[in-house]
């Protein structure tokens, strides 16, 4: 008999019932924890657990630039900023540079916390609007 995970079903139910918006943040949070990974791996010599972090950083950001909407212009300058990011990570990797690591992890940190806050604006408008008859 298996024995489920009580965590990994939280996880689970969290991503089924997530909004796109808040998908977007796990994303992110995601991409920052696996670089955070990578950079402890490279500290520690530990080469194959560096390189299967960044490359999951990686497939999250690929991710990211899959789900944006081409037909609104900040999802163009998005592309080209994840385009950007997916590049130095795979430098970061190829290198073990640190000081990329800690260039791209400030970038996603910028894209977290501007899209947490967009997050909260508007469920603040949604708040105030379902107060209005």
């Amino acid at each position: 008999m298996a024995i489920n995970n009580p965590y990994q079903s939280y996880q689970q139910n969290s991503v089924n019932t997530a909004s796109p918006g808040e998908l977007t943040l796990m994303l992110y949070n995601g991409c920052l924890k696996f670089i955070t990974l990578g950079k402890k791996a490279i500290a520690e010599k530990n080469f194959q657990e560096k390189n299967t972090n960044l490359i999951k950083a990686q497939k999250i950001i690929q991710e990211l630039m899959v789900t944006l909407k081409m037909d609104l212009a900040i999802s163009k300058e998005l592309m080209s900023l994840y385009d950007y990011l997916n590049r130095r990570l795979i430098e970061a990797n190829i290198k073990s540079d640190l000081d990329i690591l800690e260039e791209v992890e400030g970038f996603v940190m910028e894209f977290r916390d501007t899209w947490k806050e967009a997050i909260q604006l508007n469920r603040q408008k949604q708040f105030a609007n379902s107060g209005q008859a």
